[in-house]
């Protein structure tokens, strides 16, 4: 059966000596891997490969079979072009470091347009924006969201956050608790959206313990989470 879908590149790997794996997310059938056979061993299959960078957004006609894991593309162009995402060093390991995460987190082989659309139209925001630096982490909060295990906001002026029970309490529970400048920080990112998230001015170091709260909240929810390999050299660069 022959099909068309827009699609986002997660994960590319190489197989055997010619062929390349590529994960992607769909937006008319989430999670499907495409095999591209013999695109490393010749310069036209190069000119290919360089659709498939990580997170690029595509438009694909490939054909899909039921019986298989593994889906060949007939054609592809891209969906969105991007003007600095994969050029900028900075965006280029936020690239690197979601695309890990989203491979992990994105497991369901249906469709889900509006977190498609949520992931794309964020990624162009991301490109075209000039100040970025708490992208990530307004990205990921957003994402739990979607995955169905975003904070409970009800009773937002409480003085604890409880990461394990993903709610605000007044007295902490259990040692997953939250609480002074990392529970403001989680309640102005929480209250914000991509085109407010300049206002918010925190340093290097701020922002990355608020990253490892978001990352422990991701692993508490998720059975299968794992921190991802890139996270020690992205704050080595994003936060140098």
């Amino acid at each position: 059966m022959y099909a068309n879908t827009k699609a986002i590149v997660l994960s590319k790997l190489k197989y055997r000596d010619n062929d390349l794996i590529v994960k992607c997310y769909t937006k008319e059938q989430g999670i499907i891997s495409f095999i591209l056979r013999g695109v490393l061993k010749s310069r036209k299959g190069a000119s290919k490969t360089a659709y498939f960078q990580l997170l690029s957004q595509l438009q694909l006609d490939y054909n899909f079979k039921s019986n298989t894991s593994l889906h060949t593309i007939t054609e592809v162009k891209l969906d969105t072009l991007y003007t600095s995402l994969h050029t900028n060093v900075l965006k280029s390991s936020i690239v690197i470091f979601l695309s890990e995460i989203l491979a992990t987190t994105l497991q369901e082989e249906e469709e889900n347009a509006i977190l498609y659309d949520y992931i794309a139209n964020a990624l162009q925001w991301l490109d075209a924006s000039e100040e970025y630096a708490n992208f990530h982490l307004l990205f990921l909060l957003n994402l739990s969201k979607y995955l169905g295990f975003n904070p409970d906001t009800s009773n937002i002026d409480y003085h604890y956050f409880n990461l394990q029970e993903g709610k605000f309490e007044n007295k902490p529970s259990n040692k997953y608790a939250i609480a002074d400048q990392k529970l403001e920080l989680l309640k102005l990112l929480l209250g914000t959206n991509f085109a407010d998230l300049n206002s918010i001015k925190i340093n290097s170091k701020q922002r990355q313990a608020m990253l490892a709260i978001i990352l422990l909240y991701f692993e508490l929810h998720l059975g299968s989470f794992k921190k991802p390999k890139s996270l020690q050299i992205f704050n080595q660069v994003f936060n140098s």
